[in-house]
């Protein structure tokens, strides 16, 4: 387990602060002895019982064993807006989901109505914008004390922020019940996947296989046909030339069922690739992305088959593909990456080419709008004595502006100009998550006539070495 240790000296001061502000808090509030003791006891015991329903318990019997109040806590449903009974010190949870009395109602102040105290119960205001309660109000509930005639000099701010107390401790437990539900649906949801998605899907592998056998028996048959035919030239038969057509069409077919097989085997292999390390079991039983390496010939297995897929797309838009940007010409330089995932970063910078890869002007005043693409290895790229090798994709275009350009790899950022673009601002933020989870880095330039988007990858070894890895004269063996 990694322990995290923040360090930052302002952090430490805005900490020390608030304790001495609770302590000048807690001195002017002046508890006596039996409250502080019953503050205790609500901390404790709150953290002891897990259960919604036993913490509902703990808040109302809590004053009652202590300082002899009877209490009844109030919940407002947050998908209703309405309050609810939740539990009360006389009948327990018998009264959970009962409308409350009339003259109970959501306040934002603490009030009194015939023999009651009532005190709001807020929610931790941090949690509402980044949370799955955040479509909850700041008043979740209300806390009622009685009889009113009991309540001494100081119960009533007692009461308030005990009442406080409750609301952050119930907050987090409904947050928290809902993540394990989340949880839970997260695990049976990915099950379903296996079940119904990812083992289906191995299918259609058996579908192309025997497609392609029927395909290959089709050719059979058709070459069979010609060699029939020329038998048939020799004997100057009469109705040769009629199944010469014949024959010219069944190979117009064979070669039209060839593509088209072909271009659904390299769909069936893309998708089957990125649904395998999209929807992989680890990913969501360990909560981050898991990596499965493997040593790959990077250019034939990962960068080739995604150009091959976006080279139609990127034509159809008028955008040139200029193979010679960058560093190491005919070199594929294997490396040990995931290469589902590394694929998917390819896929997500083709995708962002084909978007935003605009026209412009060059030096010689002529009309230009390419992409291209390209690596190098830079020497003590990730320190001295640690190389790396950079991964480019540029595309002609204005530059992004300065205050945009440190913020395109945040997640759900869109800059300008991606208005009337698809997309909600995901797909780089994936490009850096993965390229950071191999230990590598994304950026960004502005470079002569456009853009330049680049990640880069540690090199555990020089060039040389590479090649001279057993693993890589297996990989290079035809």
């Amino acid at each position: 387990m990694t322990i995290y240790c923040p360090t930052d000296p302002p952090e430490l001061a805005t900490i020390l602060a608030r304790i001495r502000r609770k302590r000048e808090d807690y001195e002017k509030y002046g508890f006596t002895h039996i409250q502080g003791r019953t503050l205790r006891a609500f901390f404790d015991l709150a953290q002891e019982f897990e259960t919604l329903e036993n913490f509902y318990r703990v808040c109302v019997f809590v004053p009652r064993e202590f300082m002899g109040f009877d209490s009844c806590l109030y919940l407002v449903d947050p998908d209703t807006k309405k309050l609810q009974i939740a539990c009360d010190s006389i009948k327990g949870l018998k009264v959970c989901g009962m409308d409350p009395p009339e003259d109970i109602r959501v306040s934002e102040f603490a009030y009194e109505t015939g023999d009651t105290f009532v005190s709001p119960i807020r929610g931790n205001r941090r949690l509402f914008a980044s949370k799955p309660l955040a479509k909850a109000e700041e008043i979740i509930g209300l806390f009622a004390v009685f009889p009113l005639s009991k309540l001494g000099e100081g119960d009533r701010l007692f009461f308030e922020k005990y009442a406080n107390r409750i609301g952050y401790n119930l907050h987090y437990k409904l947050i928290s019940v809902q993540s394990e539900k989340h949880i839970k649906f997260i695990n049976t949801l990915v099950a379903d996947i296996e079940h119904n998605v990812l083992v289906p899907n191995m299918m259609y592998k058996l579908f192309l296989n025997n497609l392609g056998k029927k395909i290959q028996k089709l050719k059979d048959i058709e070459k069979d046909f010609g060699e029939r035919i020329e038998v048939g030239f020799r004997k100057e038969c009469v109705e040769t030339c009629h199944l010469d057509q014949i024959q010219g069409s069944l190979a117009d077919l064979c070669k039209d069922l060839l593509r088209q097989y072909e271009e659904i085997d390299k769909h069936y292999q893309n998708t089957s690739l990125f649904l395998e390390s999209l929807l992989r079991r680890d990913h969501f039983e360990k909560g981050y992305l898991v990596l499965r390496r493997k040593m790959c010939r990077f250019r034939k297995e990962v960068l080739d088959p995604q150009l091959e897929r976006y080279k139609q797309r990127l034509e159809r838009r008028g955008i040139r593909i200029d193979y010679h940007l960058g560093g190491i010409p005919d070199e594929d330089i294997p490396l040990a990456v995931d290469v589902g995932l590394i694929s998917q970063v390819y896929a997500n910078l083709f995708s962002n080419a084909e978007k935003y890869c605009q026209e412009i002007i060059n030096e010689h005043g002529e009309s230009v709008k390419f992409m291209s693409y390209g690596q190098e290895v830079i020497q003590s790229f990730f320190g001295p004595g640690k190389p790396g090798i950079k991964f480019n994709v540029y595309t002609t275009g204005p530059h992004i502006p300065s205050e945009e350009a440190s913020r395109i790899f945040d997640e759900g950022f869109r800059g300008t100009g991606s208005e009337n673009k698809q997309g909600v601002g995901h797909g780089l933020h994936f490009v850096k998550k993965v390229v950071e989870v191999h230990g590598g880095v994304v950026g960004y330039e502005a470079t002569n006539l456009g853009n330049n988007f680049f990640f880069a990858l540690p090199l555990q070894y020089t060039i040389k070495e590479i090649m001279d890895l057993p693993l890589v004269a297996e990989l290079n063996t035809p």
